[in-house]
């Protein structure tokens, strides 16, 4: 259970609570009889019944004047035996079950005093109390300890958040919110314990965050791009393929405001799939060569890496800018060019995954580093990427997943956020459809008909986690199914046993246009971009997440066609896919999805396996309370505006809290 300490008793919290102020009627018993209740009346018939193998309960009669109940006892001693008051007025409370027509209690609780029975406070029942009731930890055992330990809470805590934030967001003080959290006298009482007790999680995490950020701002230094030449003028005026949406337009001036500066930037970049992040990261690297500095953008696969550098590469043909691309599979011969290139400052573009971290790729003047996917990137590689530059560069951190905006709120607090939340003009919404199996003919009819207009199809199948052989086999079958059923087509195919080249060389055969086709596995979550596919056929998609449905949905309407994405399922399906299906056919904007996964999901999940040990909140819901993580988010920031060392008298029992919560744990170095 992990309760150590008086204060793991304290966040020790209780699960629910039951009104004890309240007395029911047997008459009143319904079919479905609530959870723990209390009655009063008298115990009459007290008697032994032998069962089974010598087996011994005891029995008796409960009444009140609507009726009468059975009360049991199956493990019993003959002192419990004798302690039972027979015939007189008494008080009892436990759980009500219901076995043919006949209601009964096990082991219910018995009080003779009405005071102690009707204590007007609600009862706190604790987690787990049940399963270790056969050792004697009952959830009695929990109130008699918080009995004890609220009784001292003077002595054991003081106030720890300032009189007047407190009263500002009408918080109660910190000793009556635990013992409110533990006795509430009623459901008023406990949910301003409650309120208290979740904004102070809240608040002394994005504090955390809030301090780091500030150290960022203030003592983190970065070299200031004050110029905008002639790179950055000549490409956006002659080579632009499109206008700007306003969101990239606002973007980039956040990005351009922060570069002026001499202190690092921080930047996160949020944008769904095709709203155009990549022509905002080559934009703000021409702005690093005009100032006479050095970019480097990484992504976490060979194949997204590969995707950027085609994209910058094909953006800036025409003009002299050198862009080189570096992955575990760029030849000796290549490398030693690159690492060339790089020291002589020849090179002003490298795109690359984790080989750009090693020590021998080395920069003349590195100035900007792009990341993309940053929840696929530890923290020990994010550091050896800043050790490249004498002068930390800036950093643009980018992601096609949308975080939900509670997330962003706490675990990116540290980052300033941009939200590209706008499509490239002339781009149609996808139109996502929900077929079962008996709608197969149908749905390749009409894939049929794409074709014939001249577009491309991909049909996607799910891993079969237990086995690769499985896998293969899966798709080996379909894809025979797929090569009779359009016979004369060209299909490709593109799975996870295949080696990087292979795959490489079959997403560009198909991106080509040589193919019509693509039967693939999820390996083209992320892959190249074929503005002509217009049709996303995801089969078993109730065996998919919501994030990752979304993600694949995105590799169709690159292009100005009208695109579909269709959901095959089995006929049967449970609530929660129901659910995942649902909102994919009702919406293409990715934060709404993102915000339905995190209440399907957790919040862990979402943030990956780099942060997910953080969510180690006892009382914070990430899911429920957004309004709080808000209002906590605002009090951080007001509070550092006017007192960033956190010196004023008024402020002091916050910082030595803080510092002994946070003490040894290095949340706040420059390396998020």
């Amino acid at each position: 259970m992990g309760i150590t300490t008086v204060e793991d008793f304290l966040t020790f919290y209780p699960l629910r609570y039951i009104d004890k102020s309240k007395i029911h009627q047997i008459g009143d018993l319904k079919d479905e009889p609530e959870a723990e209740i209390q009655f009063k009346g008298k115990i009459t018939d007290l008697q032994e019944i032998v069962y089974g193998k010598g087996q011994k309960r005891l029995s008796a009669k409960f009444r009140d004047e609507t009726g009468t109940l059975e009360l049991v006892w199956f493990r019993y001693s003959n002192w419990l035996k004798e302690q039972i008051p027979l015939n007189r007025e008494i008080f009892i409370f436990g759980k009500v079950n219901l076995f043919n027509g006949n209601y009964s209690m096990p082991h219910p609780e018995i009080e003779i005093d009405e005071k102690k029975a009707l204590y007007g406070s609600l009862l706190p029942i604790y987690p787990g109390s049940e399963k270790l009731s056969k050792r004697g930890i009952n959830n009695k055992f929990f109130q008699n300890i918080l009995t004890e330990i609220t009784q001292s809470l003077p002595l054991l805590m003081q106030e720890n958040l300032p009189e007047d934030l407190m009263k500002n967001l009408k918080l109660i003080g910190r000793i009556p919110a635990f013992y409110h959290i533990h006795f509430p006298k009623d459901f008023n009482h406990f949910e301003h314990a409650n309120r208290r007790i979740k904004f102070e999680e809240a608040f002394f995490f994005q504090l955390g965050y809030g301090l780091k950020k500030l150290h960022q701002k203030t003592s983190v230094i970065g070299n200031p791009f004050p110029k905008i030449g002639e790179n950055f003028n000549n490409f956006y005026e002659n080579a632009l393929p499109f206008e700007l949406t306003n969101a990239q337009k606002r973007v980039l001036k956040e990005i351009r405001t922060d570069m002026k500066k001499p202190i690092q930037m921080n930047r996160l970049l949020q944008g769904d799939v095709g709203s155009g992040k990549t022509m905002v990261a080559l934009l703000t690297m021409l702005i690093a060569m005009d100032n006479g500095f050095q970019s480097c953008m990484m992504a976490p696969t060979e194949i997204l890496a590969q995707q950027h550098f085609n994209s910058i590469h094909e953006l800036l043909e025409g003009t002299e800018i050198k862009v080189r691309l570096l992955t575990g599979s760029t030849k000796t011969s290549e490398r030693k060019i690159i690492h060339e290139e790089l020291l002589s400052g020849e090179l002003s573009i490298l795109v690359g995954t984790h080989a750009v971290l090693e020590d021998i790729v080395q920069f003349k003047n590195l100035g900007l580093a792009i990341i993309d996917e940053q929840h696929r990137f530890g923290v020990a590689q994010r550091a050896k990427l800043w050790a490249k530059n004498k002068i930390a560069p800036h950093i643009l951190v980018m992601t096609a997943t949308p975080i939900p905006r509670t997330l962003a709120m706490s675990f990116y607090s540290d980052l300033d956020v941009s939200v590209i939340d706008e499509m490239p003009v002339g781009r149609k919404p996808i139109i996502t459809a929900h077929r079962r199996e008996k709608d197969r003919l149908s749905v390749f009819r009409f894939a049929k008909d794409e074709i014939e207009n001249g577009r491309q199809i991909y049909f996607v199948y799910p891993l079969i986690e237990e086995s690769e052989t499985l896998d293969y086999k899966n798709l080996m079958e379909n894809f025979d199914h797929i090569t009779t059923f359009f016979e004369g087509k060209n299909v490709t195919m593109l799975h996870g046993r295949m080696k990087p080249a292979e795959k490489d060389a079959a997403m560009q055969y198909f991106a080509s246009g040589k193919a019509e086709i693509m039967v693939a596995t999820t390996v083209i979550e992320v892959g190249v971009n074929v503005p002509n596919a217009s049709v996303m056929v995801i089969e078993s998609a109730e065996r998919f997440g919501l994030s990752q449905l979304h993600q694949l949905r995105g590799r169709v309407g690159r292009g100005a066609e009208q695109s579909y994405c269709i959901l095959m399922t089995s006929d049967k399906l449970s609530k929660e896919s129901r659910t995942r299906i649902k909102t994919m056919t009702e919406t293409n904007d990715g934060f709404k999805i993102s915000e339905v996964d995190m209440q399907l999901r957790g919040p862990g999940d979402i943030l990956g396996t780099q942060q997910s040990g953080v969510v180690d909140f006892k009382k914070l819901d990430l899911v429920a309370d957004g309004k709080i993580i808000k209002t906590a988010k605002n009090a951080v920031e007001q509070l550092l505006t006017t007192d960033p060392q956190l010196t004023k008298p008024e402020n002091l029992d916050m910082r030595n809290y803080y510092i002994k919560l946070y003490k040894g744990k290095n949340k706040w170095s420059r390396i998020s």
